[in-house]
């Protein structure tokens, strides 16, 4: 019997589409993707750069013509049975009309919220059946009348965990401001805690790429890539996942567990997908977060049986090869 021919369009975005494409591979299709924000040559990067920065009212058609042309092309080579968008808000109109002219099945993952995202709502009519991991929009889409399914994020089981010897309640994440504050409060208190990433990097060449000149005050790590960040958090004590303005949960929140690391997060509305206390620790102020992380320091047996409930229902219910089995009910 031959597989269904699906062609996978995404944005680069730390190689998660690589992680769809397999998942969607043992699922029993052929997968064929495209990374329409892949840098190429030095035009092209130039184009992605403005794409991504620029606000909509400054940014040139001929840009998002690029890349819709792009990936027009790749669609009337492949000539796939199925379509699966991921985000895709930088695809012009003539990219969707070329879809829904086809005939060919296919729908749109969204792993951020409508609102910073470049859809209208006239577009929004012509993408497909819609997964978002935001319940809000999910929500808001389906009072509206749009075909809106409810998809979150999820942890790459199949991703090499790089051995780590990590000591410091580790975060890996962007230097914000609220998160800087949280950290300092948990070093100033005493906790051995470090942060990951190029804005908190001391680093001579992450300090000239990124600007950030002041020093965070606390202990700091260069930038890791995903497998790096994996061993990270499995190593630490505990790891941290402080959230910004989302209502859906970030990648990291089904990583942190699936890794076998002891998640320390900061929404309580987390009882979604994991037990608090029992799989995760959740928190709600400084003074809670350092009476946390002081125990996990002097009680490691505990933390370790929070660890391995969370990793536990992680590989059972919030693993790629289990949400692309949701995704599929987008083209069936």
């Amino acid at each position: 019997m031959t597989k269904p021919k699906l062609l996978l369009v995404s944005p680069g975005f730390h190689g998660y589409w690589m992680t769809i494409r397999d998942s969607i591979v043992r699922l029993g299709y052929e997968v064929v993707a495209h990374v329409y924000d892949a840098p190429g040559n030095i035009q092209e990067r130039i184009t992605n750069k403005i794409l991504h920065d620029l606000p909509e009212r400054f940014r040139p058609e001929n840009l998002e013509h690029q890349v819709t042309e792009k990936a027009i092309a790749v669609f009337s080579e492949q000539k796939p049975d199925i379509v699966l968008v991921v985000k895709g808000d930088q695809l012009g109109h003539r990219w969707w009309e070329t879809l829904e002219r086809s005939g060919v099945r296919y729908g749109t993952w969204m792993y951020d919220e409508l609102r910073r995202m470049r859809y209208t709502d006239e577009l929004l009519y012509h993408i497909g059946p819609i997964a978002s991991y935001s319940p809000a929009d999910v929500q808001d889409l389906k009072s509206r009348g749009f075909d809106a399914i409810d998809v979150p994020l999820a942890y790459d089981s199949h991703m090499k965990i790089a051995p780590s010897k990590e000591t410091y309640i580790s975060f890996v994440g962007a230097r914000y401001e609220g998160r800087e504050r949280m950290l300092k409060a948990l070093h100033q208190a005493g906790i051995p805690v470090r942060a990951y990433g190029k804005q908190w990097s001391r680093h001579w060449w992450d300090v000239a790429r990124t600007r950030q000149l002041k020093d965070p005050g606390l202990p700091t790590g260069r930038d890791l890539d995903r497998s790096q960040a994996y061993g990270v958090m499995a190593a630490s004590p505990g790891t941290l996942n402080i959230h910004g303005d989302q209502d859906g949960f970030t990648m990291r929140t089904f990583e942190a567990s699936g890794v076998g690391g002891l998640q320390i997060i900061d929404r309580d509305d987390v009882i979604r997908y994991y037990e608090p206390g029992t799989e995760v620790l959740t928190y709600s102020s400084t003074a809670e977060l350092i009476e946390l992380c002081r125990r996990i320091v002097a009680d490691p047996q505990w933390a370790q049986k929070i660890r391995e409930a969370g990793k536990r229902r992680t590989l059972a219910e919030h693993t790629f090869d289990e949400r692309v089995k949701v995704l599929e009910t987008l083209w069936l």
